[in-house]
């Protein structure tokens, strides 16, 4: 199954939808945040207290280009390379990727 996934420019309202999930009981373990800096990531995971979502410091290793790494990192979540390459170029003009796992959310973001 396709993870749902969302993509910000703002930081507040990525915080706000995290906060959502987390009050929604949604795991944390279903949460991902992606981002092409890891201290950005860090500061909206301490900004929502949510501690287990980040998932650019998972170091899958072996991949000498940031752009082949979150497209694994993409593919292990399911999620098409069609898609990945179109969500990339998304982080690499600092957008942010808010990927959820669990599909009772969907609608809710």
């Amino acid at each position: 199954m396709n993870p749902v996934i969302k993509v910000y420019t703002n930081e507040k309202d990525l915080e706000a939808d995290l906060n959502t999930l987390k009050d929604t009981g949604i795991s944390q373990k279903d949460i991902y945040i992606l981002s092409s800096s890891e201290e950005h990531t860090e500061e909206i995971i301490k900004n929502t207290e949510l501690v287990n979502v980040n998932y650019n410091r998972q170091d899958i290793g072996g991949y000498t280009y940031k752009e082949d790494e979150f497209l694994r990192k993409l593919e292990i979540l399911n999620v098409k390379a069609v898609e990945a390459e179109k969500y990339i170029k998304e982080i690499e003009q600092g957008k942010v990727l808010l990927i959820v796992t669990d599909l009772r959310i969907k609608g809710v973001l």
